[in-house]
């Protein structure tokens, strides 16, 4: 596993303590993925209600809080597959 895998692992399970109420997936471009369901959060591929996708430069802009989720949607850098609804709550969650 990758140490940037590692990191945004690290990340997401202290944004989302209690898991995601539906079934997320972050893929990092070039690194692997991310699932985030009720059970918690861990490294996996699998199907999701949701799938954000984006480089691991903009996943640690968005963890680290200097990257706004809805802004790096606009401008591409965040590509979303999936419940936009489920992904608005995620980058309220992650913001």
């Amino acid at each position: 596993m990758s140490d940037v895998l590692n990191k945004a692992l690290t990340a997401l399970q202290a944004k989302l303590p209690d898991g995601f109420s539906s079934t997320a997936k972050f893929v990092i471009t070039g690194e692997g993925a991310i699932m985030a369901d009720a059970d918690g959060v861990r490294i996996g591929d699998e199907e999701a209600d949701v799938t954000l996708i984006a480089s691991a430069e903009t996943f640690r802009g968005i963890l680290d809080g200097d990257v706004n989720p809805t802004m790096a949607f606009m401008t591409g850098k965040l590509k979303i597959d999936g419940a936009m609804g489920l992904a608005m709550q995620l980058g309220s969650a992650l913001s």
